[in-house]
């Protein structure tokens, strides 16, 4: 059966009020029980997708991992939301069987639905319903279990593991192991927290480093315990148990400086049926640190200032800029889609730049007087000084410049992009922001590069942009047409933030 996402949509949730809101992010656990069986000759191999409601329409935001051959899946990849207490944030969890490599959910076998509010998980802290079918009928005997955590302390850990001499689980080969942690949960039971990759055909494996919310790991709690499974891996689910141990995250703390902390991993069954049985191998905690995840309200706290900077396609596919059809015209009203959008970021961003000062280029375009195609150019006509103040200035500028330049091409922003990536680089050199205790004095700049680029299409590659750019991977940012809404965020280790429009 055809998977819709937007069938049955229900009506939006009930508008904030105020300009003040109460966020928190939110991580929700996932699990399965008793699911449908879409598989002839073994069990279903089920993945878990969270719709979360936009405007009447569900939209997906993320997906699990595949359990495979297994109809009680317990998901390790973990769902983070912002939570707003003020709205009411409607979500979809919908269970497939997984059946081919392809991305499209109709190519697989649906297995039921759950539809509830944030806000409902959330007040209860963890709750078990049962998964319906696309006829509001019963999914079988198929339930699922979301648990909610609040991620309100920022410490992240971050863990480095290997194995030495673990027990050999397959006939004609060694192991392929993999690890498992779990917690406490509120009802006595071990909850999964994290899985590591599968390390094929050794008995010393070392795993990839990986980082958890400290708040996730141990609730915060420095001393609660930490169950610890390794398995063989097996294609049919049936992982074999090679043996387990307990810590807390004080004791995995002790590997630091250079020294491991080993733990031995054992099975009970192995050491009650055998007197001289000393373990199952040993399990190396190369490396334990923790950190602090610093959010974009720390980064601003501590100084960090954003450089924005408009880029503007004034290629001849946008079309006659007096034609009412073209992205350049200017309405009885005083506006167009490139004035909208540059209010709608500007406004936004000029709150997190001191002089309000901003460059405002153009690209694509002739130039008077000889009439030569530039692809970066000042708009307010001035190479020595393309900064307008503030939003205004860009809109005025923008305006002014129309009747002076003929639309021509290509499209080609790379030198806008490699413009702005000077001025980032010059910025990573100046002195680093004062910033409150702990957030490290080395990590935030003073300044952040930020690029807004409005096009109508785009012949630019990516080798065009100089790989030195620190804007390379990130932040260089373009609004196609039509609107949508502003989300601000900051990677702590790229060189500015980035808003995105969606």
């Amino acid at each position: 059966m055809a998977y819709i996402p937007g069938g049955g949509a229900p009506a939006s949730g009930a508008a904030p009020v105020g300009s003040q809101y109460c966020v928190c992010k939110v991580e929700l656990s996932v699990s399965g029980q008793n699911l449908l069986d879409r598989d002839v000759t073994s069990k279903s191999d089920p993945f878990c997708v969270l719709f979360t409601e936009m405007d009447g329409r569900w939209m997906e935001y993320d997906r699990t991992e595949t359990a495979i051959n297994n109809l009680n899946p317990a998901f390790s990849k973990k769902f983070v939301l912002d939570y707003h207490f003020e709205e009411v944030q409607k979500l979809k969890f919908a269970l497939f069987d997984q059946d081919k490599s392809s991305m499209q959910l109709e190519e697989h076998d649906f297995l039921g639905q759950f539809s509830c509010s944030l806000g409902t998980i959330v007040s209860s802290k963890k709750i078990t319903r049962p998964l319906l079918l696309m006829n509001d009928k019963p999914a079988g005997k198929g339930l699922i279990t979301i648990a909610a955590q609040e991620l309100s302390d920022n410490r992240v850990i971050t863990l480095s593991l290997a194995g030495r001499k673990l027990d050999k689980k397959d006939l004609f080969g060694k192991s392929d192991p993999f690890l498992e942690f779990y917690k406490p949960g509120d009802d006595g039971k071990w909850m999964l927290v994290h899985r590591t990759e599968v390390i094929k055909y050794t008995l010393d494996p070392v795993w990839k480093p990986f980082t958890v919310p400290l708040v996730s790991l141990c609730d915060g709690d420095m001393e609660k315990p930490i169950q610890v499974m390794c398995y063989d891996y097996d294609n049919d689910g049936g992982h074999d148990f090679i043996g387990e141990f307990q810590t807390s995250v004080s004791q995995m703390c002790e590997a630091r400086d250079g020294v491991p902390r080993e733990f031995e991993c054992i099975n009970p069954k192995k050491q009650k049926k055998k007197k001289n049985y000393k373990n199952s191998g040993v399990i190396i905690l190369r490396s334990c640190k923790i950190t602090r995840d610093y959010s974009f309200l720390d980064y601003i706290l501590g100084g960090c200032q954003l450089m924005f900077t408009v880029g503007i396609d004034f290629t001849a596919s946008n079309g006659n800029p007096l034609d009412p059809s073209s992205l350049h015209y200017i309405n009885p009203m005083g506006t167009n889609e490139y004035l909208s959008a540059i209010w709608a970021v500007g406004q936004i961003i000029q709150d997190y730049d001191s002089d309000k000062m901003f460059p405002a280029l153009g690209f694509g375009a002739q130039l008077p007087p000889d009439w030569k195609v530039s692809h970066e150019f000042a708009i307010n006509f001035n190479p020595t000084n393309p900064f307008c103040s503030g939003v205004d200035g860009i809109a005025q500028a923008y305006s002014a410049c129309l009747p002076h330049i003929r639309f021509y091409g290509p499209t080609n922003f790379s030198p806008i992009v490699n413009h702005v990536a000077r001025f980032a680089a010059q910025a990573t050199q100046q002195q680093t922001a004062t910033v409150p205790e702990p957030l490290p004095q080395s990590q935030p700049s003073v300044e952040g590069g930020f690029l807004l680029l409005w096009k109508e299409r785009v012949c630019c590659t990516s080798a065009e942009v100089s790989p030195d750019c620190p804007l390379h991977s990130a932040s260089i940012h373009w609004l196609p047409r039509g609107r949508g809404r502003c989300h601000l965020s900051l990677d702590p280790m790229g060189p500015c933030p980035s808003l995105h429009l969606r």
